[in-house]
């Protein structure tokens, strides 16, 4: 029972840092939710076949949409179907995220908020000095001068956009997407950006202090069935000392 319970605590205890940093993220834009589940195994060895214990299983992240937020400012785009934009991660190979909005560095290249390159189809999305961006729902990319009498917008390119599906991907420990194949993904043109918005995350606070009082009172269940299992240790030790 010792083992069995300290196992149960131990994963309890997983469980609650995941649903804490959920909620550490509500104010994330385009934050999924990884969602947690226990996983029933048997126990190998001597005893009754009967037995068995629990494991943490991180069945996944949740890929329902959340609240679209309209900010007005056209630097901003959200995601106004399911899928995801390109990036390049911080290793260099692409990854995907949901949390739209961009900025224009020195050299003119198209970030996201917390600095990861955009992508099109030939690579990173580079926008003429001295013009401004203009984000088209499709995810084209046209500059437009800032100065002249001509104004006239000029497609660069157009942002990479992708729905391989939910099972496709998964979601790395630095918050963004990948393929599970390793390779780039394909372009979906059935993807589309809402313009002048950005999506909220969708971690739901009150279900995740629930979750948080239900991981403790778990926790505190299994250190009490350890703090029994070693009280009868004990005085199973003193009645067999008696006997001799």
């Amino acid at each position: 029972m010792l083992f069995l319970a300290m196992n149960g605590a131990k994963h309890s205890e997983w469980q609650q840092a995941t649903t804490s940093n959920n909620l550490a993220n509500i104010n994330t834009n385009g934050f999924k939710a990884e969602l947690v589940s226990f996983r029933a195994l048997r126990v190998i060895g001597d005893g009754a076949p009967t037995r068995s214990y629990v494991v943490d299983n991180t069945i996944g992240h949740d890929m329902t949409q959340g609240p679209l937020q309209q900010t007005g400012n056209q630097d901003d785009f959200a995601l106004g179907s399911p899928g995801f934009f390109a990036v390049q991660a911080p290793d260099g190979n692409e990854a995907y995220t949901r949390a739209g909005g961009f900025v224009l560095d020195d050299t003119g290249m198209m970030r996201t908020k917390s600095g990861l390159p955009i992508l099109s189809d030939a690579g990173p999305m580079v926008i003429p000095v001295g013009t401004r961006a203009q984000v088209s729902a499709d995810g084209s990319v046209y500059s437009v001068p800032q100065s002249g009498a001509d104004r006239t917008p000029t497609l660069v390119g157009k942002i990479k956009l992708v729905n391989p599906g939910d099972r496709a991907v998964y979601k790395g420990g630095d918050g963004l997407f990948r393929l599970n194949s390793g390779s780039p993904g394909d372009a979906d043109p059935n993807v589309h950006l809402a313009i002048g918005a950005l999506e909220g995350s969708n971690v739901n606070a009150v279900e995740s202090l629930v979750q948080m009082i239900s991981h403790g009172r778990m926790y505190d269940m299994n250190t009490k069935l350890m703090t029994t299992a070693d009280q009868d240790d004990r005085q199973a030790t003193q009645l067999l000392s008696l006997n001799g």
